[in-house]
């Protein structure tokens, strides 16, 4: 067994059980990719077995700090069943789910999700590459499903020297599929979508807005980087509740996007769950130039939806993702009625809760409006965060009320 040893002071992380090991920290020792490595202090004390990967910043992650732990099959075999048994824990109301959520499940650089009869995987990490059939088999036997497709192809395998992986790794069938979330139908494509197909971690955010737009009675609704329209659904879902209550007449929701083919496939999800084509504008436009637009124009919207994608992937990133935080706030906040709620979202590691709060009260500021945050929002409880690592909590999101 290889072992790689850590420099004096570095390994009070590893005893608060955090599972990462940076280049920095190691004094000696390596292995090769994806291997398992045992884990010392700088006076060979044990912290942990890990795999390791030579070309990554994060050169280690920890499996188990337990000495007596062997990491074999077995121990995958029982990670991917503990996992998956932790969901029926959790309030979900959908059958599209996140099975393994990664360092937070214990299975560092794996994510997992279910649509319907069809797992996605994401491989991130020279570790689970190296376990890739293993946990394969593992993920199918704990559900009982046949089918597993291979989404390998985010940005993070490049730093882990691991090329871009995509496919069917168990099993066949078709890539375009529907899930069912909140009485709604969803479309997605697991072949072609953004992470494995599907924002999951979105769902208790696009009830809330629901029930927002039933209780509210929005009338103008604007979504800002709608991507395949759930934030939409919800919108429409929400407004003819309220209409069916005696809210008065059915509003409409204006969406943004700057994908054509996320658009289509917006389009298709509104049409399946019946709203009508009158009730909704889709737009492929930018989404600053088009708020600034609106301002232009003296539009302004009762509710407004602020998700967009990832800014900031690490906290180098930071204050660039900041400047482009705070200018879609401030355009919002701008267009925004008295009354109305902003639900606005940052999914960027790089900026953390605190951060993102002081964006956007700034945003406000600059905007010349105040607001009442009557809300903090996360990712949904099958994403969950532990208290041993923190960066699990990479989704944040502020339900603001214009006074």
């Amino acid at each position: 067994m290889k072992t790689i040893r850590l420099r004096e002071g570095k390994e009070r992380s590893l005893q608060r059980r955090h599972p990462w090991i940076f280049d920095s920290a190691i004094a000696k020792g390596g292995g090769d990719p994806g291997e398992t490595v045992r884990v010392e202090s700088h006076d060979g004390q044990f912290l942990g077995w890990a795999a390791f990967s030579p070309s990554s910043k994060i050169r280690a992650r920890v499996w188990s700090f337990d000495e007596a732990q062997r990491i074999d099959a077995a121990f995958f075999i029982a990670a991917c069943a503990r996992s998956i048994s932790a969901r029926a824990r959790f309030d979900v109301n959908s059958d599209g789910m996140r099975l393994v959520h990664g360092e937070s499940d214990g299975l560092p650089g794996l994510i997992v999700d279910r649509y319907g009869d069809t797992l996605v995987a994401q491989f991130q990490f020279a570790g689970a590459e190296r376990w890739k059939d293993v946990l394969a088999d593992a993920l199918l036997a704990a559900t009982g499903l046949t089918k597993l497709y291979e989404r390998s192809d985010a940005s993070t395998r490049a730093q882990e020297g691991l090329a871009p992986v995509t496919g069917w790794l168990r099993g066949d069938g078709p890539t375009e599929l529907t899930i069912q979330e909140h009485g709604w139908r969803l479309t997605l494509d697991i072949a072609t979508g953004h992470k494995t197909g599907f924002y999951l971690d979105q769902r208790d955010s696009r009830k809330k807005m629901a029930d927002a737009a039933q209780r509210l009675q929005f009338q103008r609704v604007l979504n800002c980087f709608c991507y395949t329209g759930g934030f939409t659904v919800a919108a429409l879902a929400g407004m003819q509740a309220g209409m069916r209550a005696g809210g008065g007449g059915m509003g409409h929701v204006t969406s943004i996007d700057s994908s054509g083919p996320a658009l289509e496939r917006a389009a298709a999800s509104v049409a399946l769950n019946g709203f009508a084509a009158e009730n909704v504008t889709f737009m492929d436009a930018d989404v600053n130039a088009s708020l600034r637009q609106f301002a232009a124009q003296g539009q302004t919207f009762d509710c407004i939806v602020l998700d967009p994608p990832k800014f900031a992937p690490t906290a180098a990133h930071a204050d660039r993702a900041a400047r482009a935080y705070k200018d879609i706030n401030r355009l919002a906040f701008k267009i925004l009625e008295p009354g109305g709620v902003l639900f606005t979202y940052s999914c960027s590691g790089g900026i953390n809760a605190d951060l993102f709060h002081k964006i956007v009260a700034s945003a406000g500021i600059d905007a010349g409006v105040d607001g009442f945050i009557t809300e903090r929002l996360g990712g949904a409880p099958d994403h969950p965060m532990t208290i041993n690592f923190p960066e699990g909590e990479y989704l944040k999101g502020l339900v603001v009320l214009r006074k």
